[in-house]
């Protein structure tokens, strides 16, 4: 359960640490990686959502075992991202920083899935297949 609190908690941090300062970069994105954002909405939407992220991975991290089953959205979120980057840069429509960007989510999806493995329910029964 102490890999599952770490790996939980770092993520949230790191997350937050990436993703907050995007809250200001709206204009110098537009300016660095023409064309400017034409739907903000989105972009603030995306922003939103992933920040949300960030804290339930935080509650998560505080206790994994009767959070355990939130882990399954976890590790999908972070695939959502880490799939969709790798695909969009295969056809050349991301530069390779967002790239590393997208390695690091499928980093933590596949922490986040031995996490799930690791850690025992609350309940203490454990799923078996079959």
């Amino acid at each position: 359960m102490i890999f599952a609190r770490r790996v939980f908690t770092i993520a949230g941090i790191y997350g937050l640490a990436v993703l907050l300062p995007f809250y200001g970069l709206e204009g110098k994105i537009g300016r660095d990686a023409p064309p400017a954002i034409t739907h903000p909405e989105y972009f603030y939407g995306f922003l939103g959502v992933a920040v949300a992220w960030q804290v339930a991975f935080l509650l998560i991290g505080r206790d994994p075992a009767r959070l355990r089953p939130l882990m399954v959205p976890a590790v999908l979120e972070k695939a959502a991202f880490g799939i969709a980057v790798v695909v969009l840069y295969g056809l050349g429509r991301v530069d390779a920083r967002t790239l590393a960007g997208g390695g690091v989510d499928l980093l933590l999806g596949a922490l986040f899935v031995a996490a799930f493995v690791r850690t025992r329910p609350a309940d203490g029964r454990q799923i078996t297949a079959g």
